[in-house]
């Protein structure tokens, strides 16, 4: 073999190559695409989610408050104090997330009143980097209902 067939060889294999990795990348880009109504019902699921979670934040407020009212001690109050604090993260946490879900929620309808004849048969990019910052959430989310709980217990 020549040198300039190796090169050739060498040039077809790495096209090849190449030209597998773009197929696959597509045919990825592909099995991330959901329809608009995959992508509305989870948006109303992680909606409806937010909204259970934000009624929890404030009976757990309530339950803070009442340890407040029966322990004065200053490491009793400490604690009210940082989980106070926690369920205000946890509020603004939620604020965002609804914000952005209803923003994503608004381009969806904008798609729809842009070319609605099609929008059975389109396809949309999945939201992955959404669903992680939800899962994300809930998890630290009830990681502090625990912890409030084993609080609660100790001191009502």
């Amino acid at each position: 073999m020549s040198p300039g067939d190796a090169g050739q060889l060498t040039g077809l294999l790495i096209a090849g190559r190449l030209q597998g990795y773009i197929t696959h990348k597509i045919s990825y880009n592909m099995d991330r695409q959901k329809t608009i109504y995959q992508l509305h019902e989870e948006h109303k699921t992680w909606l409806n989610k937010l909204l259970f979670y934000k009624d929890e934040l404030s009976i757990m407020q309530h339950r803070i408050a009442e340890i407040a009212q029966k322990n004065t001690s200053h490491e009793v109050l400490a604690l009210v104090e940082r989980f106070q604090n926690q369920l205000i993260i946890q509020k603004e946490q939620i604020d965002i997330l609804n914000h952005d879900i209803k923003g994503h929620e608004s381009q969806l309808e904008a798609a729809v009143k842009q070319n609605p004849t099609a929008i059975d048969h389109q396809k949309f990019p999945d939201h992955p980097e959404q669903r992680d910052r939800v899962e994300v959430f809930e998890k630290m989310f009830n990681e502090l209902r625990a912890e409030l709980i084993r609080f609660l217990s100790k001191w009502m």
